[in-house]
């Protein structure tokens, strides 16, 4: 007979303070400590006392300084922690060790295209240079949407192209010639070159910043990609008819595709967190690093983003980083993003939203500790900035927003093939092109929002699978999604509106 798990959890011996795994009152125990207030669920109590200015500790590590005296049993949150500075060791590559790959790699059902890539998915794709042409692309788009009331399917005859979608934003014109249309563009050609699509349109006014002529030469797609502006076509009506007839004349070619046996090795993981909660860091993002670790022990690739949620945490990756080069990259970031936010009249502490602090997340050196752990423990082999194709085998990472549809857009303009998004408070997220699976950190939420979720991690809080179990059937989830097996954000037809490129200087 198994004994029901402790009511709370100690992620390290030197923890000042335990997760609550359920919400206590006052009267319970809690690693041997008498409760003094409630705590609610994922929520953090004191096990020591902590003296004002004194850090506190999770994961073995400095999330926050009392910001007054802390008594064994107290409820440890926003109300008495806070930032403060300490000393970061980065310690460039002292942690790097050989990476292990297996004899005999796992294989999926992928796509060969005939330049040699492997795509998980087969879309006709409508790029948008500048918000202007937006409406007309999302009119094309629909023409071959599904009716959910007639049944009618206009793509039924082309049972291998999994849809036509308008990825539409709200800039392109309005911006500096300089670094915000440079991302704008390399963003755009991400997506553009992404192998997950076999044809790509691309829809332009006329007269915005982001020419279309100049965006295909700097991104070495003239001659690649169709293209048209509204303005010389002769107006949205005629544009959508020759953008339709554009979608018909390619969608045989489309649907010659054939999925074949193909190595682990092809994929490249974005790793997503959003609506974090106090379990994040316990059960799903540690999940997810186990089955990163399998993606690349299989010889595949990961990125790990959202600079800001890595603030704090940075030391820890550093010592994994393949050379002091790949370490002072990431350092860079950084320090960037301090001067950033500092010019904006904000702190890197403003990132914890307020469903974050709900969840029992207290300030962004928590959050970073807990969302680092999607990353694995391989090696740290690349930092590229946003958008930027990522070339490494291995854990890589990507500067981007916190943001999640921003940071999503970056890893997928990069070149993953597939999204895996962790989740303690109920994201609801695609990512199209690519498949998107959902990892719920706890069992109630994973219930509740049965329709959005693919995997419950909660099963680790539950005490019913270790991280490592849960992890395995996380990349085994993998291997079957990028097979053709649908996500629960692809039956709601969810990754064309959450395409947000990072909108970063003056709006003109």
């Amino acid at each position: 007979m198994s004994l029901a798990p402790s009511p709370v959890i100690r992620l390290h011996p030197g923890d000042s303070v335990v997760i609550a795994r359920a919400a206590l009152m006052p009267g319970a125990t809690a690693d041997g400590i008498a409760v003094t207030e409630r705590i609610p669920a994922g929520h953090k109590v004191a096990v020591k006392p902590i003296a004002m200015g004194e850090p506190i500790h999770r994961y073995g590590q400095i999330i926050g300084f009392a910001t007054e005296p802390i008594a064994p049993g107290q409820h440890v949150h926003t109300q008495n922690c806070g930032m403060g500075d300490f000393a970061k060791d980065y310690a460039y590559g002292v942690d790097v060790k050989p990476t292990p790959n297996f004899d005999l790699p796992a294989t999926f059902q992928g796509i060969r295209r005939p330049d040699g890539r492997v795509a998980t998915r087969n879309y006709i794709g409508i790029l948008t240079s500048v918000n202007c042409s937006a409406h007309v692309a999302n009119l094309v788009a629909d023409v071959f949407k599904k009716n959910p009331f007639t049944g009618h399917d206009p793509l039924a005859d082309y049972p291998n192209v999994d849809g036509v979608v308008a990825l539409t934003h709200k800039t392109g014109c309005g911006m500096t010639q300089h670094e915000p249309l440079r991302l704008l563009r390399r963003t755009l050609g991400g997506f553009a070159r992404h192998v997950n699509f076999s044809h790509v349109i691309v829809l332009g006014l006329g007269c915005e910043m982001n020419q279309i002529g100049g965006f295909l030469e700097e991104q070495k797609l003239a001659g690649r990609l169709r293209a048209m502006d509204i303005q010389e076509t002769g107006g949205s009506r005629k544009t959508v008819e020759k953008t339709v007839a554009f979608v018909k004349e390619v969608l045989a070619d489309s649907n010659k595709v054939t999925r074949e046996t193909v190595p682990a090795s092809e994929l490249t993981v974005a790793l997503q967190c959003g609506g974090s909660d106090g379990y994040s860091g316990v059960s799903a993002n540690p999940a997810l690093g186990a089955a990163s670790d399998l993606v690349v022990r299989h010889g595949g690739t990961v990125i790990l983003s959202e600079t800001p949620e890595t603030y704090g945490a940075e030391h820890l990756l550093t010592r994994r980083a393949v050379s002091r080069e790949v370490g002072e990259k990431l350092v860079a970031l950084m320090r960037w993003w301090e001067e950033y936010t500092e010019r904006e009249g904000a702190e890197m502490d403003s990132n914890p939203s307020p469903g974050n602090k709900a969840g029992g997340l207290t300030t962004i050196l928590e959050k970073s500790l807990g969302a680092m752990a999607k990353a694995g423990s391989t090696n740290l082999v690349d930092v590229v900035q946003y958008a930027e194709e990522v070339k490494a085998k291995g854990f890589v990472f990507m500067d981007t927003p916190g943001f999640d549809p921003v940071a999503a857009t970056g890893q997928v303009a990069g070149g993953a093939n597939l999204v895996c998004f962790t989740t303690g408070r109920g994201s609801v997220f695609g990512c199209k092109p690519s498949p998107s699976i959902k990892l719920a950190t706890n069992t109630p939420m994973f219930r509740r929002m049965e329709d959005d979720m693919d995997v419950n991690c909660g099963t680790i809080l539950d005490g019913e699978e270790t991280v490592q179990q849960c992890g395995q059937r996380i990349f085994e989830l993998m291997l079957r999604t990028a097979s053709g097996e649908p996500t629960k954000s692809e039956s709601f037809d969810f990754g064309g509106a959450e395409f947000a490129p990072w909108v970063i200087g003056a709006t003109m």
